[in-house]
């Protein structure tokens, strides 16, 4: 499998186990959502939204247009549940087109792009972009943890699954 195909697969994976996550997370209540279930991270919402920062508002961008936007990774850049389910939603499904745009050279390239702090980066571009891919799947995870420690039915979003299901789009 040639790399295009392999991140294309990925991309429709991180929309797949979205869309599953966020819709098991929708039948939380408010006091559980927003509480701290004594994991990695302060609440199911704070974990949503490192999510959308990590790898729609910083990555994606980088990515996308080789710039280095200013987030800070601890903010909570969303308040309102359904704005965030929607914006989590709708920056997962802006990853696919995009690495189908790449050409061939680019794989094997860099990604260049100055950090925070003001530093120069040069990082593997394939290896970063599964990096960020990765990072989304630990941090679902994290949530079906949390949803688990909770008693709430946690959805099933093994790659392999997704891979095997032919219902799944």
């Amino acid at each position: 499998m040639d790399a295009v195909a392999h991140f294309t697969q990925l991309a429709r994976y991180n929309v797949w186990a979205t869309a599953r996550l966020l819709g098991a997370v929708r039948a939380v209540g408010e006091a559980d959502y927003r509480r701290d279930v004594g994991l990695f991270f302060k609440s199911i919402h704070g974990t949503l939204n490192h999510l959308l920062v990590g790898e729609h508002l910083l990555w994606f961008e980088r990515f996308a247009e080789g710039r280095s936007p200013t987030v800070a990774l601890d903010t909570e850049v969303e308040h309102d549940r359904a704005q965030l389910d929607a914006r989590l939603r709708d920056g997962a499904a802006r990853w696919e087109p995009l690495v189908v745009s790449f050409q061939h050279d680019r794989w094997n390239s860099t990604l260049d792009y100055t950090t925070m702090r003001g530093t120069a980066a040069s990082l593997p571009f394939a290896a970063t972009l599964a990096h960020v891919f990765n990072h989304g799947t630990h941090h679902r995870g994290q949530i079906t943890a949390a949803l688990t420690a909770l008693g709430q039915p946690c959805p099933v979003l093994d790659l392999v699954y997704f891979l095997q299901n032919p219902s799944q789009p």
